[in-house]
């Protein structure tokens, strides 16, 4: 007689998805608020859009749903190296929300997507943590996600994730870039370091080129080895942003912000600039992370092609109304920001003019 063949001998285990969801599940309930409609073992996770006046502080007459997707690149080979997984849940929170934010939208819920070699009930737990804390430095709930265990597609210890994130936004308080004018002022908000760009190349200089350890000391760079340097989290801008926001509910002095990833400054600013402004930003405006330096001196890379792969030391920029420059700065400082004026809005093609 025949021996009958199983899933787990074909690489899936559903006894592994079931340990797994046991696991998970207090970090994700951990970012549930009285808008989630929590029901275990559901198909698909709900929230609520009524906003009961005794629940919460303000309702939306016009509201409009933000989406977002995105993943964290070629950083997971750097948390694969590592061991370490929680981190890169931070950034894939991170990319979503702060992309949403740029329209002026506040983060609802997010969903992830988890793929993998083979399903280790600890290692995803570790990630869905990560992605846990990222919700909650966002203010937004994890209310579902899916992990697929695909060997066939993926070598052993090698895994891929996405997150998809939703919020929302008053109709008549979208942020589009449209009040931007000449004599506005740009507002630069300290990064954590590379974030979740250029790590493409970021890895082929450190451990194809210098053939580093990923526990390697690097001289000048203030982390304890490469790997925990190239492993710090996105920064997440949404809390302050959104307080920023919340003061301004008459006057639009906001008048344009970007979330610096892939392209830089150099390609992120234009998007949300009229195409008759340009921004000129002063490269000495604010301190860059040792990391750069290192990066452009050990490739070498040219300083163009730095700004243009790399975020130098700036996540986030808001393009604000000059006369509210400083008590902007100020509020944001406040809120626990790193800000640092680095240039001003002129006449001009649609372009960043670095000097």
């Amino acid at each position: 007689m025949a021996k009958y063949k199983t899933y787990a001998e074909s690489g899936v285990s559903i006894e592994a998805n079931d340990v797994m969801v046991e696991k998970i599940r207090s970090s994700v309930s951990s970012t549930f608020g009285p808008r989630v409609i929590d029901m275990p073992g559901g198909f698909a996770g709900m929230f609520r859009l009524d906003y009961d006046e005794k629940l919460f502080k303000k309702n939306y007459k016009h509201p409009v749903l933000v989406a977002c997707t995105d993943g964290v690149g070629t950083k997971v080979k750097i948390a694969e190296m590592a061991g370490t997984f929680d981190s890169v849940g931070i950034d894939l929170v991170a990319m979503s929300v702060n992309d949403m934010l740029v329209q002026g939208a506040e983060p609802l819920f997010f969903l992830d997507y988890l793929a993998v070699n083979t399903l280790e009930p600890a290692r995803i737990a570790e990630m869905v943590s990560g992605v846990a804390k990222g919700c909650i430095m966002a203010d937004c709930a994890l209310i579902g996600g899916e992990t697929a265990e695909m060997p066939d597609v993926y070598r052993k210890d090698e895994f891929d994730m996405a997150g998809f994130a939703v919020g929302v936004v008053e109709k008549d308080r979208i942020i589009d870039g449209s009040k931007v004018e000449p004599g506005d002022v740009i507002l630069g908000l300290r990064s954590n370091g590379l974030h979740s760009n250029g790590y493409t190349l970021a890895r082929d200089i450190c451990f194809k080129q210098l053939k580093l350890d990923i526990n390697a000391k690097v001289k000048g760079v203030a982390a304890g080895s490469i790997g925990e340097e190239l492993l710090k989290p996105t920064r997440i801008y949404v809390k302050s942003i959104v307080k920023l926001l919340s003061q301004y509910k008459r006057k639009q002095v906001v008048h344009a912000m970007a979330h610096i990833t892939g392209g830089g400054l150099v390609g992120n600013v234009p998007r949300v600039l009229p195409k008759n402004c340009d921004a000129v930003i002063n490269k000495k405006a604010w301190p860059k992370h040792d990391i750069f330096d290192f990066m452009q001196k050990s490739g070498p890379v040219e300083e163009q092609e730095m700004y243009r792969v790399f975020n130098m030391g700036i996540g986030y920029v808001v393009v604000v109304a000059a006369d509210f420059a400083d008590s902007i700065t100020e509020k944001l400082t406040k809120y626990g920001e790193t800000v640092y004026q680095i240039g001003k809005i002129t006449a001009g093609t649609n372009k960043v003019i670095l000097k």
